[in-house]
């Protein structure tokens, strides 16, 4: 049976798409590990739908 460990899961969701006004999200599921992380992460992900890297934050 494997260890629950620190690590849990996270949705990443794109800042810059909201204003944009068009349909549809993007969103990203990762894991990252709570003790070395307790804030919510940043990361710079590629939007398929805006077609560029933007930002990506932490929701939940």
């Amino acid at each position: 049976m494997a260890k629950r460990g620190n690590r849990v899961q996270v949705i990443l969701e794109c800042t810059e798409h909201k204003g944009s006004g068009q349909p549809g999200t993007s969103r990203y599921i990762t894991t990252k590990n709570k003790k070395n992380t307790p804030d919510r992460m940043e990361i710079k992900k590629f939007n398929p739908i805006l077609k560029k890297m933007t930002v990506h934050k932490e929701i939940k």
